[in-house]
């Protein structure tokens, strides 16, 4: 509001304040100083995660030390963006990071690699890679508010969903606000309270100027809330009750459908992305790991870490930045929130709970992770440990003089290098097998961790669930008691024995007995922090609804019957349309977690099993060839053999290339479920968790198993093959 309309405000009431203490004869206190309310800006600090924090700091340390102004429109965009994340940055800022960083950042790791390394591709690497990294950085803005949006977006029926449910029975905007906000999760609820913290601070004169204005923001990108808040808006303005609840019925309408349309074309042009997504990030890469070992044994100077630096960091980043492009085109959607975010009395449900006595021991899965992790990766790392140690080698099979450790099979076989004459190794089968406790151990410490994690959060929330799907029923037979002008304290105990046995049932038996055995109110046995209902039932859509109830209520049984009614239409049709959208990405989320179950694994487990035979017979040969040239003798015999000697190389043994192909795999394994999760339920962290979980878990293992065996059956049918060669 403009400063001279703050003055008028101040000098009217002034005038109202002289009449008021005229009349009634009493000194009248006014209350018209700024908000001192922190509501929105403790919300903001506790929800903002810790990494906004340090990037805000980071961007204004940036710009006092490299100010550096970006383009008239690029500033526009960018400043859009920092209003849509809350963030307390300037669009300066935000670019003289995206380039303060990457210089300071690139240096440092390069010098770093120099002395390290004293290689000039990791110099190189670094160098390119932080220039490569400004384009990026300077976009974070966009990125982060394209989460952002993602997250928001998922929230948007409900919001609706909320909005009208409140308004159906109070038609006051600033009410059905403040109730959806209370009810949603952030970051929604954090836009949703901004617009009250505006209205607060005088930055709005109303709550409709300051709703226009958020939703202004998500012209671009969802009309279809726009649509749905207008709709809202207009029925504050009509006298006929039959058509304002027609407009508040048709602002659901439109969001539904919409979303549907919406979700339907992303389908649609998702298959192109995923396919170039699965090529370039699986097929391609996995297969050309096959010539690799061809390639790398007659090209010296390429050592493991170089492949390891493709793999592990440059193609893993492509591929994540590919499917972080896929989400943001996602449109409004739907989206379930982590349930012990928002309710702190689940948060013990993280843990490992054991029970002792009639105590519960909590364990933290993070113990659990890096115990098991550490006790792999130990054993992943002994073939280095032994040699490290100077433990003589040993072996199995038939006895072979031609071999370090005289059996046909050695476990380290460390080699004297045909070209450098360094000390090179491990090339052993058992060190091998041993490289697969590495990924074995970072996959599953991992997976152990989030599946741990999630576990017991995920099951209460899926009984939550259940008792949803069967909610909408139940609510349509509560209104039909409230209907007979039952009262709400007898209606309940009705709706509960007729509906015994089930999880709605369960949740109306428990309210009743809160009200029969402990004299309770109907609000205070559903909502009591204690003994209420909703303890056992987590569940937003369920309290909002239970609310609505104990509001309506209290205008008469009728009231609250037709109120529950039209909650359980409402539910019934944001399930049908959920349902609807499922289906649509059935195809294409099928398709996706079979390339991270069985696909990924075992086409990595044949490509190493394939690479160690190969790697086998190579240094087998390699050796003959040695013996061959020793034997004939001769200066032209001896340049001739080491010429041979020359182009067949050292190669990289199976134990790091392994270690670069199986970290490979859990990585892509993480980054395709976190897509799938995304295209599928989006913004959802609980299921993305527990997905993490089981995936990297079965993946791992199942990557371990075949390669374990593949490598074990190659290795055999190679040494026949140079037995019977060398034999003839």
């Amino acid at each position: 509001m403009p400063e001279i309309d703050q003055q008028k405000l101040r000098d009217l009431m002034e005038i109202y304040k002289k009449h008021l203490e005229k009349e009634l004869g009493v000194k009248v206190e006014q209350h018209v100083s700024a908000p001192t309310t922190r509501e929105y800006q403790q919300f903001k600090a506790e929800f903002l995660p810790k990494h906004m924090g340090i990037y805000e700091k980071l961007c204004n340390l940036s710009e006092r030390l490299l100010k550096i102004k970006p383009g008239q429109k690029d500033n526009a965009e960018m400043q859009e963006a920092i209003d849509i994340t809350h963030l307390s940055i300037t669009p300066s800022g935000a670019i003289s990071f995206s380039i303060l960083i990457p210089i300071i950042g690139g240096l440092l790791s390069s010098l770093f690699a120099f002395l390290i390394f004293q290689s000039t591709f990791f110099v190189s690497l670094f160098l390119i890679g932080s220039v490569l990294a400004i384009k990026p950085l300077s976009k974070a803005p966009q990125f982060i508010a394209n989460n952002w949006r993602l997250k928001a977006s998922n929230q948007m029926v409900l919001c609706i969903f909320y909005t009208v449910t409140y308004m159906r029975h109070t038609s006051n905007l600033e009410k059905a606000i403040e109730f959806a906000s209370q009810h949603l999760s952030p970051p929604l609820s954090l836009d949703l309270k901004k617009i009250m913290w505006d209205v607060e601070t005088a930055k709005y004169s109303s709550v409709k100027e300051s709703l226009d204005a958020y939703l202004n923001t998500w012209k671009k990108w969802n009309l279809e809330f726009i649509e749905a808040f207008h709709l809202i808006e207009s029925s504050l303005y009509e006298g006929d009750e039959a058509r304002r609840l027609n407009a508040l019925d048709k602002s659901l309408d439109v969001i539904l459908d919409e979303t549907y349309e919406k979700m339907l074309h992303y389908a649609h042009n998702l298959q192109n992305p995923i396919t170039m997504l699965h090529m370039l990030g699986i097929i391609l890469p996995i297969l050309g790991l096959v010539i690799l070992p061809l390639v790398v044994s007659f090209m010296e100077n390429v050592k493991w870490y170089h492949l390891a630096a493709i793999y592990n960091v440059i193609l893993t980043v492509v591929v994540y930045y590919l499917g972080k492009n896929i989400l943001s085109r996602r449109p409004t959607g739907y989206g379930d929130t982590d349930i012990s975010e928002e309710n702190p009395e689940l948060q013990k449900y993280r843990n490992i709970i054991l029970k002792v006595g009639k105590k519960e021991v909590r364990v933290s899965p993070f113990f659990i992770s890096v115990l098991t992790g550490v006790a792999l990766f130990l054993i992943g790392l002994s073939p280095i440990i032994m040699h490290a140690a100077g433990i003589p080698d040993f072996g199995f099979g038939e006895k072979d003089l031609t071999t370090v450790c005289q059996r046909k099979y050695c476990f380290l076989e460390y080699r004297t290098s045909a070209t450098s004459g360094a000390e090179i190794g491990p090339y052993g089968l058992g060190a091998s097998i041993a490289s697969l406790f590495i990924p074995l151990s970072i996959g599953l410490a991992i997976g152990l961790y989030y599946r741990l994690k999630s576990k017991n959060v995920i099951k209460i929330r899926d009984k939550a669930k259940q008792l949803e799907l069967e909610f909408a029923n139940a609510l349509y037979q509560l209104g039909n008691r409230l209907g007979d002008n039952l009262p709400v304290e007898i209606a309940v105990g009705k709706v509960s024995d007729v509906m015994e046995g089930t999880i709605s049932g369960n949740f109306f038996q428990l309210v009743s007995l809160n009200i029969r055995r402990l004299g309770m109110s109907v609000e205070r046995a559903i909502f009591d922090p204690v003994h209420g209902a909703l303890v056992s039932f987590p569940s937003n859509l369920i309290e909002s609804s239970m609310k609505v109830l104990t509001q309506a209520i209290k205008k008469g049984p009728l009231i609250a019957a037709q109120a529950l009614t039209n909650v359980a239409r409402y539910i019934k049709e944001i399930h049908k349309v959920n349902e609807r959208l499922k289906d649509l990405m059935a195809d294409i989320i099928s398709s996706m977690k079979s390339q991270i179950k069985f696909l990924t694994p075992v086409i990595a487990g044949v490509v190493i099993g394939i690479t160690s035979m190969i790697t086998s017979i190579l240094g087998r040969l390699s050796q003959q060839l040695q013996q061959v040239t020793s034997s004939v003798g001769g200066e032209a015999s001896g340049a001739a053999g080491a010429n041979i000697l020359g182009l067949f190389g050292d190669g990289i043994p199976t134990y790091y290339f392994q270690l670069v192909v199986g970290i490979y795999v859990v990585q892509i394994t993480f980054i395709l479920t976190v897509i799938a999760n995304g295209v599928e339920n989006g913004s959802d962290k609980l299921n993305e968790r527990f997905q993490l979980g089981n995936n990297l878990v079965r993946s791992t293992i199942l990557y371990v198993l075949i390669s374990g065996a593949v490598m074990l059956l190659f290795n055999i049918i190679a040494g026949r093959i140079l037995t019977q060669t060398i034999g003839a």
